[in-house]
């Protein structure tokens, strides 16, 4: 059930949320995880909000997201970070890595000085469904760390979407713990709170659902926005994830 509510997900775009200006600051997200990155409309929640806290900038983002992938398709060095931590997991390739690559070097080319960049993450279901959790904080860090370097953008902020509550399991909130671990380690890192985002009623009765509501996918994506806000002002993210 899991596998078929996320093979038709895949979104690989190119967009921006306003006209092109050469005399305003430009601020640059990316996008990209799994299913729940998927399924987030950048239209809604998260364009609004940029507009609303960078009236006077400019704010490229691209978006490369494919649903119940796991982090090794991102993660160069993922066989050697499997071993240290004594999984049997291998990767033959980081598909979802060169993309973003790509795409940013297109966003260079017309805007060789940005202002800000910031990855904003949602991914971590198909790891802990693997049982792969005592690698993935590792993974993440590893990642953030190529893309800093791969990028040329030594100070490039990251937001991570903590997985939400739908999970039960010991791997599960290892995954969860080790996003917010992650986030609190690096003074240009933050985490969103996505528990709240996956609230589905059905038969008179709410449960947590894997997949978010329209309104939740909204709201992860003003989260998003809130969150790198604060990191590129230099002020404290919200400790909670709930940035209002």
């Amino acid at each position: 059930m899991f596998r078929r509510a996320i093979a038709a997900i895949s979104v690989f775009t190119v967009l921006a949320v306003t006209a092109s200006a050469d005399d305003k600051p430009v601020h640059v997200f990316i996008l990209s995880g799994q299913s729940n990155m998927a399924g987030m409309n950048p239209k809604a929640g998260f364009e609004q909000e940029a507009a609303k806290l960078f009236p006077d900038a400019e704010v490229p983002y691209i978006k490369v997201a494919q649903g119940g992938r796991p982090i090794r398709l991102w993660v160069e060095q993922w066989n050697e970070i499997a071993k240290k931590h004594g999984l049997n997991s291998t990767s033959n390739g980081t598909v979802y890595y060169e993309p973003i690559l790509k795409q940013f070097r297109a966003i260079i080319e017309k805007h060789p000085q940005p202002a800000s960049v910031t990855f904003c993450w949602m991914q971590g279901e198909r790891d802990a469904r693997e049982k792969l959790s005592a690698a993935y904080e590792e993974a993440l860090g590893t990642l953030i760390s190529n893309l800093r370097r791969d990028l040329k953008q030594p100070e490039m902020n990251f937001v991570i979407g903590r997985l939400s509550d739908f999970g039960t399991d010991a791997e599960w909130e290892a995954v969860r713990k080790a996003q917010v671990s992650l986030a609190g380690k690096d003074p240009r890192g933050a985490w969103v709170d996505c528990d709240d985002l996956n609230d589905k009623e059905k038969d008179g009765k709410t449960r947590n659902d894997l997949h978010y509501t329209k309104a939740g996918y909204e709201l992860l994506g003003r989260r998003y926005v809130r969150q790198a806000k604060a990191l590129i002002e230099g002020r404290k993210p919200a400790a909670d994830g709930r940035p209002e």
